[in-house]
């Protein structure tokens, strides 16, 4: 059965983050693309917006095929800690704690969901 949650976790974790990174990357699902993301990075003081955007839509993406696969699955899980961390001290850190104050909960949720599968193991149902 913790097969089976491993996977359930990998799966909905990972494809969220995939996402995420064809928002900023493609404007899939209501995103921007490179040029919206690079623009709000840049207001919120992350320069140079664009690369930004790329590297960060990039680690989204590809660590959320990673992570939902469970291939390279510590590597993938580090691509996803990196842009939580990153929210977290450039957008929700100043707000607290909640999530409802816009705050930093959700993320360091994430970023425990993460970790511990990247300490756990992608468990059995995984590519290679």
């Amino acid at each position: 059965m913790a097969a089976w949650g491993l996977l359930i976790i990998r799966l909905i974790v990972g494809l969220t983050f995939v996402g995420h990174g064809a928002q900023k990357l493609f404007g899939w699902f209501g995103g921007y693309g490179i040029k919206g993301t690079a623009g709000w990075f840049e207001s919120i003081h992350v320069k140079p917006g664009v690369l930004a955007a790329i590297v960060i839509g990039l680690f989204e993406f590809a660590g959320g095929l990673l992570f939902a696969a469970g291939v390279l699955t510590p590597l993938a899980a580090a691509m996803i800690a990196v842009t939580m961390i990153g929210a977290i001290v450039t957008v929700h850190g100043k707000n607290g704690f909640w999530a409802t104050q816009n705050g930093y909960e959700f993320n360091l949720i994430l970023l425990a969901v993460v970790v511990g599968v990247a300490l756990t193991g992608p468990g059995a149902y995984h590519l290679f």
